[in-house]
């Protein structure tokens, strides 16, 4: 019987190697779980500091335009990649911003919360993002007939637009 008993012991070994085995997983899991929490959280500073960069300049944008146009002998080549993240982005420099706070009516907050979940380009923004840019508008008041954006114009503000013909508030 000698056999049975060594085949025992090496079963208990085995099942001894499993149990540390399975906790090791369970832990590596957890890290990766908190590992997978701060990239949630870093993106989420990175969209953040990303939404309040300033937007490239109706001159940037022209100077981009022209370099674009091909000349007479040039042909056009079949484009390899497109990246719109920025690469030389320092983080580092942002962590101390402080978005600016303008007081504003419960109607009022929800009045730019719907007109932006409303615009193509930012209803998928996370809820904090568009807080963050309902809680930085504030408003501006016009003259009468006066021309506050015109279509095809480069833009780098937002405008919503409040109340009634004679009364209207323009949040920027």
């Amino acid at each position: 019987m000698g056999t049975l008993r060594d085949l025992q012991y090496a079963l208990q070994e085995k099942i001894e190697e499993l149990r540390q085995r399975d906790a090791l997983i369970d832990e590596l899991e957890l890290e990766l779980d908190q590992k997978d929490e701060l990239i949630q959280r870093l993106q989420n500073e990175l969209d953040k500091y990303r939404s309040v960069i300033r937007p490239a300049t109706a001159q940037q944008v022209q100077a981009q335009q022209q370099s674009l146009v091909l000349q007479p002998d040039q042909h056009r080549s079949k484009r390899q990649a497109i990246s719109a993240e920025p690469t030389a982005c320092d983080i580092s420099a942002l962590s101390h911003v402080t978005l600016p706070f303008y007081p504003k009516s419960p109607e009022s907050k929800e009045l730019i919360k719907e007109a932006i979940l409303d615009n193509d380009f930012m209803k998928n923004l996370e809820l904090s993002q568009i807080q963050e840019i309902v809680d930085c508008m504030y408003p501006v008041d016009y003259g009468k007939d006066s021309c506050i954006i015109k279509e095809g114009d480069v833009g780098s503000l937002v405008f919503v637009m409040e109340g009634e013909e004679m009364t209207t508030q323009i949040w920027t």
